[in-house]
Order: structure tokens, then sequence, then C-alpha cells
């Protein structure tokens, strides 16, 4: 003892002879340290223990990667506030490293987390595992293996790079990832930090188990086999001492009232003191009982009309009052006794919108309340409206407000005198009680457990006349209104009394005073371990996770007290076991007011020996309080069952949690008393939430070092993981009336987005143990045993076909598009083809224009026949006409989107590398993109003397060709569709004269195209479907094509609806941005567009062209919202093309209508396709992509064996057809890697038959329905492109599904995009709202995709709207967004990285 004394006392004498000590910090820390509040979990031992820990993790050399944040979210402090001496120098070191960095990206020095280097030195000691204990380690989550012990050096030599290198995004050394993409050092330096974290040892891995065909499981918790089990025998229920019986006690309370205020009239009851101790106001019994009378009498008599009095003997009533005020509390509660009606004390509401407010307001109404006393000063400081009325409170039932002071009271006649009765089984008073979920619940107190009370508090304490109690306590609720209400010195040691109490069983313990010191309390030194299994063990100091309990004295003369199991059937403890204690008493409460069955569960509890036998045949009431009742009969309480987390089987006390993060040192980020923690359930267990109020004057850096020392004191004292840890700024957290934290509403406002935290850390990896297992891949079975005739595994072989391209109208005489047009241009020269909002083309004159181009072309250019010829025009006739020009002069034409004016910098670069990438002999266009090409911002952004000639069309030359160009062979190239996929690649397809003969025949058959028919496309006519409908397609069947370019409709979004309206089209074509851009812009506008005559119910096909899986929700969207306008839902349809085909289906006009399936999601990422009903859980809704176009076979192949798979069977769609291209071109020769993209062969079946493989997983299915032949219709469903599928776990996950799980998480979250990096799944979110609300979505991120995928998100990154880039055809390109993450040019609102 003295040994730990002189410790303890020496760290005091330093601080009192140290020289530098400011007196201001003295005082401070005097003021913080005389608040008992704020040192309510002060351990010393628990400090010890817990540096003690984290000294542990100082040896360990990896560091915990540090978020990123945007400056304007960092609030700007003064970084010497707390300068330590002795560490001036090396914060003047960091501010150098810091003032040195290039300013040109604000990401990276937001708080000094822009260096690599700094960051792992000055975590290098922290370490997020268990050293000491030896577990096998689980699978690891990295994929590639790097040994930590490199990192250190690794990051060190980035400081000098950062320094010096000024670049134009980031200021990082570049290096190459294993794929060749360049990344900048600083993000992936974090990442390799955070896989580094992950690699560390986690839990003990759960037992294996087996995987079920479809099923993932979550793993259940096993029992360990090495916790500890109680042992001791059963316990005996331990009474308390008799109640003794005094003669002259009075019969009730009232009574006892009577004789103090009769006998001792100036005898001081109560006397209130003002913030400094001084006596404010000494209330005497005599006053006491006066003002009680008197108060009674205008209770009883002076509300309402004599006939109609308002309230009646038994009737509720609120208590409102302040808690500097006791004296008129007082004399409120005895009045409200003599008048027998039943007071309800509350809170006083200081805003309309109080924490919990809301809850207390449904007790009031429960209970009847319609009449609030309270006192004068109360009544003018509460809420005013303009009129001056007091509003009515949310959830509050209409009350009418009375003042109890004397001069607002009538006196009461002389004859008048209220009834004292008996104490007897009638409600006293009801106190409330808020429970772990915020609601709030009336405990009633019948009169004669009042009574009873006082009588065995006074004999338990020892209470005689004439002695003063001083009470700190709130004396409307608990041990202060029974102590210092009801039963009415410079300290020592042996004077301090702890006692037990909850609001359903009053004091359930309390310790005597003893005379002599010497005897010590019973005290006991218990191992955290043991108390997470609830059984009492034992153990050491010098360990460094125990617990140091008190006893709370012995029990309650007259009751008896037993412990027993606090979920299920209430069974008695061993001796050596937790529970929740059980009261046997009068003087306990009687229900929860008006809850007949939760008054059961607790007011009425039969306790059961292990035998079966009841314990005794009067009823128990539960405490809500855990202990035990240790030797000599000494109650000890170990915690509350509202604060009791249960982990993964084990129980954990909140209270012990937050005093294990307040030891840890230095302690001046965070308030002391503003802590909270909770727990939420992710994936069917509970986590941990820690929740703490930051002091404004604290720095970036030293909160999150702060933040991960917290967490590894938790996760080596308690054992558990911390889900999530969020620092908020000083006061945001909502208070309760007395000033503490509101749990419930702290971790709502958690779960809905609104604490608006300064800082976050999760770490999901850490606590998340009970994922399914990665999954194994499964050999597949040799094609012998699979195949008989058309059945694969006994079922019918997924193949499918459109119907036959007959062969019958007057144009298929011709070969060549370019001669269809020669022969329309004689046969129906003045035919419109083409009509632009502005313009119509007849035949006739596209072909004189076609013409004119080819001359230009020969004259000028001086080409060869089959040179490659640019064309950079914007969407229009010019286009159409500069093709069929190419093609007059045996030319091969690639059209090319024209960069942006507004976008040089970032457009130019992808026309330059087409034309480089196509060897384009020329580039043809109009005069103005000719000047924008030769523009400054253009020189500066590529080299513009390596571009081929330039040529101008807009002054075309008037003469003809010599002679038109008949090319010879079919085969031969006819144009180059070149796009970017979304993965970023640049491929060019080659399109032979054939397939585009073939192409436009197979989409005049589906749509039946003929030269009276009208059809409004709104495409971008680049490449794929858009280029042939745009350009070709009108040639081949004559009919007309209304263009509408969507780059208009960003100005105008109602043009395409408008131009579909007015000229009565049929048939219309569009993209998903263009749709996604009439539903977003014309929302609101439906009204005024009918009143414009907008008229949409002519329309019977309005297709969307796509490359990717149906957007479901889009097309639905839409189809609601143009329903009132006359749009059909059954016309709105999709197309499906890709790379190696560009149309494989269309939902065309004839045919049954498309279908949707709901699959299971899980089952999807095993690749199956499980066929689930509508709602189910996991389900996921798939609609068909179109009818499959005449003259193409689909056949579903194994991506890895190319074996053919059964219907309903998950893999790659193959695609054979006259349209399909015939090859990627490459300038460089590399034509043969992706060769079998073009020319695969199936491994057994059908081995003959050319497929392309289009890199779509997808299913056919064959459905109810019949097709035009009568035969029954085969649907084909797209799921994802596999290029774009992730790989994680095992499993195949599609982008899509996981951001359309983040979208929906939170109304702010405008746009989300997914895509892997080393294993770590990294979420970008754009944030639309303040930046403020950033660091809300992390969590709720994290926990959607972990519910609904079982991934653990590895990053999140809140971006601005916007930064997710878009192509035209409104899909995500995550790759580039991957590699602007990586080489930091995102600018960031902030970086999440969980661990």
């Amino acid at each position: 003892y003295e040994k730990k004394r002189s410790k303890l006392i020496r760290v005091w004498r330093v601080c009192l002879t140290a020289p530098f000590a400011p007196p201001s910090a003295a005082r401070f820390h005097r003021r913080r340290s005389s608040g008992t509040r704020d040192e309510r979990y002060r351990s010393d031992v628990h400090s010890e223990a817990v540096q003690a820990v984290l000294a542990r993790h100082v040896e360990s050399n990896v560091a915990v990667p540090m978020p990123s944040k945007r400056r304007s979210l960092v609030v700007q402090t003064s970084m010497d506030a707390y300068t330590p001496p002795g560490e001036t120098h090396t914060l003047i070191h960091l501010s150098a490293h810091l003032g040195s960095t290039s300013s040109s990206s604000s990401s990276t020095q937001s708080g000094g987390s822009g260096n690599a280097g700094r960051l792992a030195d000055s975590l290098a000691h922290t370490h997020l595992s268990h050293p000491h204990l030896n577990h096998s380690a689980p699978p690891d989550v990295t994929g590639y293996s790097s040994d930590s012990s490199h990192s250190r050096p690794h990051s060190e030599r980035h400081i000098g790079t950062i320094a010096r290198n000024t670049q134009k995004y980031g200021n990082a050394e570049r290096m190459e990832t294993g794929d060749g993409v360049p990344v900048s050092s600083r993000v992936s330096a974090k990442i390799q930090q955070l896989v580094n974290t992950l690699k560390m040892p986690r839990r003990p891995p759960l037992r294996e188990f087996f995987v079920d065909d479809f099923e993932e499981l979550l793993e259940v918790q096993q029992p360990d086999p090495k916790q500890p089990r109680p042992e001791g025998a059963e316990m005996l229920a331990v009474s308390g001492e008799a109640l003794g019986v005094v003669t002259n006690w009075p019969p009730s309370l009232e009574a006892a009232l009577q004789r103090w205020g009769t006998i001792s009239p100036k005898a001081p009851c109560l006397t209130s003191l003002d913030t400094t101790g001084k006596p404010l106001y000494v209330l005497t019994y005599g006053k006491l009982w006066s003002r009680s009378i008197k108060l009674a009498y205008n209770i009883l008599h002076k509300l309402g009309s004599k006939q109609e009095p308002m309230l009646r003997p038994g009737d509720r009533v609120a208590l409102v009052f302040p808690n500097n005020d006791p004296v008129a509390f007082m004399v409120a509660f005895y009045g409200c006794l003599l008048a027998e009606v039943v007071p309800v004390p509350i809170e006083v509401p200081l805003t309309r919108k109080d924490a919990g407010s809301q809850q207390i307001g449904f007790l009031l109404g429960s209970c009847g309340v319609t009449v609030a006393l309270t006192s004068d000063a109360c009544h003018k400081g509460l809420p005013k409206s303009a009129t001056g009325e007091i509003p009515q409170f949310r959830g509050w039932p209409k009350l009418l407000w009375f003042v109890t002071e004397s001069k607002h009271l009538s006196k009461p006649p002389r004859d008048w005198f209220p009834h004292i009765k008996d104490a007897n089984s009638d409600t006293a008073y009801i106190e409330y009680k808020t429970c772990k979920d915020g609601s709030v619940l009336g405990v009633t107190v019948m009169r004669i457990a009042l009574l009873t009370h006082c009588q065995s508090l006074t004999q338990s304490c020892g209470y005689t006349e004439a002695e003063t109690i001083v009470n700190v306590l709130d004396f409307k609720k608990d041990v202060g209104l029974w102590h210092g209400i009801l039963t009415s010195k410079g300290l020592r040691s042996e004077v301090i009394c702890p006692c037990a109490s909850s609001p359903e069983a009053l004091t359930v313990a309390i310790r005597r005073p003893v005379e002599d010191s010497s005897q010590p309390p019973g005290r006991g030194v218990l191992s955290m371990q043991g108390l997470s299994y609830s059984v009492v063990r034992v153990d050491t100091e010098e360990r460094l996770s125990v617990l140091t309990v008190q006893d709370v004295g012995t029990v309650m003369p007259g009751a008896v007290v037993c412990v027993v199991k606090p979920e299920g059937v209430p069974l008695l403890c061993k001796t050596d076991e937790i529970g929740e204690l059980c009261v046997c008493s009068v003087a306990t409460g009687t229900s929860y007011y008006g809850l007949t069955g939760m008054t059961k569960n607790t007011f009425e509890v039969f306790p059961v020996a292990s035998g079966g036998g009841l314990v005794s045949e009067y009823a128990f009431v539960r405490t809500g309080l855990l202990g035990f009742v240790g030797p000599g009969g000494l109650v000890f309480i170990s915690g509350k069952m509202d604060g009791l987390i249960m982990v993964s089987g084990r129980r954990h006390n909140a209270d012990d949690i937050v005093a294990t993060a307040l030891a840890v040192e230095p302690m001046k980020f965070v308030y002391r008393g503003r802590i909270a923690v909770f727990s939420v359930t992710v994936l069917r267990d509970e986590r941990i939430v820690v929740v703490a109020e930051q002091r404004p004057d604290s720095t970036e850096e030293d909160s999150f070092q702060w933040m991960s020392r917290v967490l590894q004191a938790i996760d080596s004292i308690h054992g558990v993981g911390v889900f999530c840890l969020g620092l908020v700024p000083a006061n945001t957290l909502p208070k309760t009336p007395l000033g503490g934290i509101h749990l419930s509403e702290t971790k709502q406002l958690y779960l809905e987005g609104g604490l608006h935290p300064c800082n976050v850390l999760m770490c999901p990896h850490t606590c998340v143990t009970n994922l399914p297992k990665p999954r194994q891949k499964q050999p597949e079975i040799g094609p012998a045993s699979v195949m008989v005739g058309n059945l694969v595994s006994g079922k019918r072989i997924a193949m499918a076909s459109g119907r036959d391209l007959g062969q019958t109208d007057d144009n298929d005489q011709f070969l060549f598009l370019s001669e269809v047009l020669q022969w329309r241009s004689q046969t129906t020269p003045d035919h419109i083809l083409y009509t632009l909002l502005s313009s119509r083309d007849s035949v006739m004159i596209l072909h004189k224009r076609a013409e004119r181009v080819a001359a230009l072309l020969l004259e000028r250019g001086g080409l060869q026949e089959g040179d490659h010829i640019a064309l950079v025009y914007p969407p229009g006739i010019d286009l159409i006409a500069a093709f069929y020009g190419c093609l007059y002069a045996g030319c091969v034409p690639i059209t090319v989107r024209p960069p942006h004016p507004q976008n040089i910098s970032t457009t130019l670069p992808t026309v330059k590398m087409i034309v480089e990438v196509s060897r384009s002999a020329c580039v043809m266009t109009t005069a103005v993109i000719c000047k924008l090409l030769r523009s400054k911002e253009a020189v500066a952004t590529v080299d513009i003397r390596n571009w081929p000639p330039v040529l101008d069309t807009d002054d075309l030359p008037k003469k003809k060709p010599p002679a038109l160009y008949k090319p010879c062979n079919p085969d031969a190239l006819a144009y180059l569709d070149f796009s970017v996929s979304t993965t970023g690649m640049l491929a060019g397809v080659q399109m032979s004269h054939n397939a585009v003969g073939a192409f436009c025949r197979s989409v005049k058959l589906q749509c039946e195209l003929y030269p009276s028919r009208e059809v409004a496309i709104c495409l971008d006519p680049y490449c794929g479907l858009g280029f042939v409908l745009w350009c070709l397609c009108s040639v081949y069947s004559g009919h007309q094509s209304i263009l509408i370019p969507p780059v208009e409709l960003e100005s105008n979004p109602a043009l395409w609806l408008l131009a579909v309206s007015q000229l009565r089209v049929r048939d219309t074509f569009c993209s998903y941005s263009v749709m996604e851009l009439c539903t977003k812009g014309l929302g609101l506008q439906t009204e005024a567009l009918k009143a414009r005559g907008l008229d949409l119910s002519r329309v019977r096909a309005c297709v969307v062209v796509a490359e990717e899986r149906p957007r479901m929700s889009l097309t639905h969207s839409f189809s609601k919202l143009f329903k009132d306008l006359g749009l059909h839902p059954r016309s709105v349809s999709t197309a499906f093309g890709c790379r190696v085909n560009l149309a494989i289906c269309l939902q065309g006009t004839s045919g049954p209508d498309p279908t949707t399936v709901y699959v299971d999601m899980r089952a999807l990422r095993h690749d199956r396709v499980r066929l689930v009903e509508r709602g189910s859980p996991h389900s996921l809704p798939l609609m068909e992509s179109g009818k499959i176009l005449p003259g193409v076979r689909i056949i579903i192949a194994n991506p890895e064996t190319k074996g053919p798979l059964g219907d309903s069977h998950l893999g790659e769609i193959w695609v054979h057809s006259a349209h399909n291209g015939s090859g990627y071109y490459s300038g460089y020769g590399e034509e043969v890697l992706q060769s079998d993209h073009f020319t695969s062969r199936l491994s057994f079946g059908d081995t003959s038959t050319v497929w392309a493989r289009t890199g779509y997983l997808g299913f056919l299915r064959r459905t109810e329905l019949t097709d035009a032949s009568g035969e029954r219709h085969d649907a084909l469903y797209v799921v994802g492109a596999l290029e774009e599928a992730m790989e994680l776990r095992g499993m195949r996950y599609h982008p899509i599904d996981i951001e359309t799980s983040v979208i929906r998480t939170h109304k702010n979250i405008m746009e989300c995009a997914v895509f892997p990096w080393t294993n770590l799944l990294v979420v970008v979110i754009e944030l639309e709202g303040s930046e403020q609300e950033a660091l809300d979505l992390v969590p709720m991120v994290t926990k959607a995709v972990l519910e609904e995928h079982y991934l653990i998100v590895g990053v999140v990154v809140v971006t601005d709207i916007g930064v997710i880039p878009i192509n035209s055809r409104g899909e995500k390109q995550r790759m580039h967004l991957r590699d602007g993450f990586l080489q930091d040019q995102l600018d960031p609102i902030y970086v999440a990285y969980n661990m």
C-alpha cells in the first residue's frame, strides 16, 4: 500500500515543484478533477494497466494509415497550443516538411496527413493484435505478401521526394503496380500500410463448416472450449436483517409530516445551497406542513369548477421543477401526497426538441396527465410562443401549467383538513425510467412501499432526529429523492457508504456506516475475461485485464435478494456466477404504468432452483443490476443490464469500456465525461461503437493517434474489437436533462447519419469474424460425363437464335451500302432520309454531297484505296455525307467524337489516340473544329506536328469524282468502330461490307423499317448500334431518321420527347444517359409539358441502347414519370450489344413483352442462377435484354473450360452471326492477343461453329411465352461484364450490385462507384450536401456492404458531385476512377481507411 501510495503521490510532487507549469494550467487541472461527475470513471490501477498495454505495442513496427481530409474540413488550430517542452524541435521539423510541399493538391496536406513517411514514423508503435497470444492466423486477406518490416524504410524514402516533386497532380513519386498502372506512392503507401495492418493475426479463426450449394452461411459462434465456466454451488437467497418495529413510528409519510410540522415547526427540514455553497433558503417542518396543505387544497378545489374538478384523488400530475429549487419541489411532492393525487416528477423541457423529450411526453400521455405543477421562475423560463403561451412540446399531451408559489394560491378554509390515512396499496408516485432503447417507462410505487422504504433506509443508515444529510444527487428521482426528500462534516473515509439502487427495486443494498475505521471495505480484483463470460474469477492486480470492484454493503432490512440468469427462465446462479439481482421486499416498485406484459416480466418474477422448485412463494423484482453476492452476504455490482453489450457470446460492460478509453493518455484531446459507448447490430452480431467529444484545440494527428491507442487498449484489455470510433465536435452530442449523454439519441443519430463526426476510425477487419469462409473454386466436370445429345447434365443446352434472314427485298441485290445509296438516288431522289431539327435532307442531296466529299479526298488528299480516314464531326448530316464520301472514294472511315471546346485537355488526347491507333491517313472535319485543333490549348495538350493532314469539308469542290469506287470483295473492310470500354480499353472493331449489309437487314426485319416509317434517334453517332442507326439503317431501309444529338438535351431536356410528340414518331432509340437526363431534368415539369401538348401515346417502341445489364430502376422511373403523358410502360425496352457484335438483342416491334426474373444474389456470386420470388431476401431483379435479332445465334459457355452450359446456368454469352465484327484492329500487329474473342470454338459438343465471345456473363431461360414463329420464347438475361466483375473472397461480385446497396444507404449519396485494389474493396461516393456530413457516410456504407454482400470495405472515398467519370453511353469508367484515386487526382473530401 505504501509503495503504491508513494508512487501515486510522486507524480503530484513533481508537478508541484516543476518550474514551467503555468498557474492557469494548474487551475484548469484542479477545476477538472474537482468535479465528481468527470472523475466517475477514474481508476489509477486501470490507467496503469492501459499504459502497460500500450507500451507493449511500441516495439511493433506497423503503421496504421491515417485518413485524408480536405483542407476545408480540418479545423485550423495552432499547432503549438499543446507543445510539451522538449518536443518543439520535432514540430518545427514537421512544419518544414508541410511548408515545402506543393500546394497543387489540397488533399495532400490536409492536416499533415500528406506524407506517408512522417505517418509511418509517428505511428510506428501502433499495432492491432495480441503479440502475446499465440493465435493461428486467419486466411490472408491480401493476396500478395510483402514483409511489413520493409514498409518503414520504403515510406521514409518518400519524404524527400514529396518535398521536392511538384507535379501537376499530387506531389508523389510514381510507382508501377503489377498490371503496369502508374500509382502515386502516397495513396498506395497508405493502402500498403492498411494491407500490412490487416495481416496481423485477429481473433482465433472459428470452426469450419460445410458450405451448401447456394447458401453462404454466416459462421455461428462456437463456444470456446477453454472459456471459464461457473464451478461453485448454487447460491442461496440472502435475507437482510429484520425490519425493527418502533412503537411510535408514524403509520404513513403524511402522518409523519403532520407530526413534525406540529411538534417542531421551527426545526429546519431542508436547506437549499447556491453554487458557491452558501445557504439560499431554509424550509422548516412547519412551513413545509402549512404550504403542502395549502397546495393540496388548491389542487383539489381551485382547478376546474365545483361540479367538475379537474383533478380527483388518484389522478396523475406532472412535477416540473429545475434542479436548483428543491424547496418548491418538496412542497409540491407532499402537497400531492396530501391531496391523494399521484406526482410524476420529470425534467424541465428547455426546447421543443430536447433529447428524449418526445418519450417523456408519451409517458405523460399514457398516464393521462393534464396538469403540470411548476415554480414561478421555471414557468417564466419555459419556451413561449409569440402570444406568450407555452407551446405544446413534441409528443406531449395538452397541459395546464399551475404555479405552486404560495402567493398564487388561495388560503384553505379553517375547517378544511386533508384526509390522512395509514399507508395502503394506492400508488404514491410514479418515477420515470429511460430504457436502453430510449423509451420511457413509469415505475409506480405504492404508499406502503414508500413508508417501508423510508423505515428500512432510516434503520440501515441509523438516521435519528436533528441529523443533517447532504444530498448532491438529483432530488427528483432515485437515491436523491429517497434520502433527500423522503427520509429526511469533514468526511472521513469510513463514512462513504456506497449503495445499489434501481428505479424498479428502489434501494437494493447499502453499506452501513461503521464506527471502527480499521475495518477495510470488501473488495475484489476480478478477471475481465471471466466477467465477459459471467464468471467471477479472482485475479491479481499485476495482470492488465482486471476490474477492481468494491462491495455495496448488505441487503436492506426486510428484503430477500437472489441472483438469477439475465435471459430466459429466472434460474438461480451459482455462487461464482454473475447474474441479475432480484429483490423480494415490500419496499419496491409495483409495476410499469399501463404496461401489463412488461410488468409481469420484471415485477412478478419467481426464481427457480436447479431442482425446479421455487425459491419463494412471493414474487421478486428484477433490479436491472448485474452482480453477485460475495462472502459475508456482501453485495457486489459489476454493471447494469442497460449497459450490457453482448458480442459473439461474451458480455461487455459499456462503463468498463468508457473507463479504458479514459485511461488512454494523454486525455487532453477529448472531454472526460463526454464519451458514449453503445452497440449496433451488424451481420447478426452486436458491434461496439465509441463516440467521444473532441476538444476544439486538438490537432488532426493528435486525435487520430489517441483514437488508434484507444482501439489497441480496448482490444488488449477487453479482448473485443471496436467497430467504429468517432470524435464529434464539442457540445454536439445530445444531452440528458442533467447534462450527461443521451445514449439512445446518440445511437439513433449514428444510425441515421446525423452525428457529423470530425474524425472516424472504422475497424471492421478486426471485429467482424463471422463472415462466410472464402469460396474455394471446384474443378469442373469433364466433357465425357456431361454431354448427351442436346442435354448438359440433364438440362437442355442454353442455346437460342433469332429468326432467319430471308432474301426478298429490292435492295438485297446490292452487296454494298454505297450501291444502295446510288440506287436510291436514282429511283427515289426526293425521298427524305434524314431530318435534323434544323434541316431535312433528301436522298439526292446526300448522294451529291457524298460525291463531292469523295472528289475532295481524291483531289486534295491524294489517297489510295483502303486508306483510313478519321471523321471528326459533331452529330449531324455532315458526318453521314463524309461517311458515304469515304465509301465512294474507296477509303475506310472511322467516326471520332470531336474534342469538347470547354475541356480540350482531357478530350483531345482520346481523339489523337484514335487517329494514331487507327493509322488514319487524313482527318476530315468542319471549319470550326479545324480551328479548335489548331488553338493554343490544343497545341499545349498534344503535339500538333505529327497530326495527319486535316481536311476542312465546309468548302467542297463543285465537281464530281471521275468514277465512284466499287468494292470487289464483300469481306473487305467497310469501316472501323472505335470505342473506349468501361475498363478504359480503346478497341477498334473491323466491320466488313458483308457484316454491314447483314446488320442493316437484321435491324430492318426486327423493327419493321420501311420507306414510309419515321424513327427518332437520340444517340451518339460514333460507335456501336448508335452509329449504325444514325448512319447506315436509313440508307439501307429507306425510312426517315429524325436525328436528335444528345448534347442538345443538356440545355433543353424536353427536346427529344417534344420532337417525338410533334412528329408523331412510333419508334425511338435513346441511351441511358438521355433517359436519366429526362428523368432528372423533367421530373417536376410533367404538368407543364402536358399543357404544351406533349403526347407520347403513339410511341410503340422506346429502346434503350446499351452494352450492360438493363437498368431496371431507371427504365421503371422513366415509364412511371411519363405515364401521365401517354407513354405505355410496355413500350420501354432495352437492346444489348458489345464490342464483338454491336447488336445481339433488340426488342423490336413484334414478339412477347420483355420478361423479368428475380435471382438470388448470393448464388450469383458463386456463378449460379437460382430463381426466387419477388421481394425475397437477397433477390435481384433482372430484365430481359430484348429479343434476339434475326440471323443471330447465342450459346452460353463456361468462360474457363469453353464447354456449353445448360438452361438457366450462368456463363459467358457467345454469339454467332453474319454481322459479327471480323476482329480487333490494331496498327501494331497485336490482333493475336484477343484473336479468340472473334473465333472461339466450344471444347465439346458442336465444335465446328465459330463463335465470338462477348465478354459478358448471362443466362438463357426458356419462358412460357411464344414468339412470332409459334416456338417457345428464349429470354436472354445479361448479368454483367467479365472484365468489370471483381473476384473477392473467391466469389464474383458485380460492381453495380454493391453500388446499388451503397446509394440506398443515405439520401445524400448521389452516385457511387466501386473497384478492387490489392484485394481491398474501394468505395467512392459522391456527396450532395455539406462537407460536414461526409464522415457520417463512412460507417453507413461499411455496414450496408457488410450486411448485403458479406464484404468488408477497405477504403471509403467521399468526393464532390461529378468526380466519378461517366462515358457518353452513361457507363461508369471505374478503371479511370481507380487510376485517378491512386494518382491522388480526385481531391476527395475525406478518405477513410477501414482497419
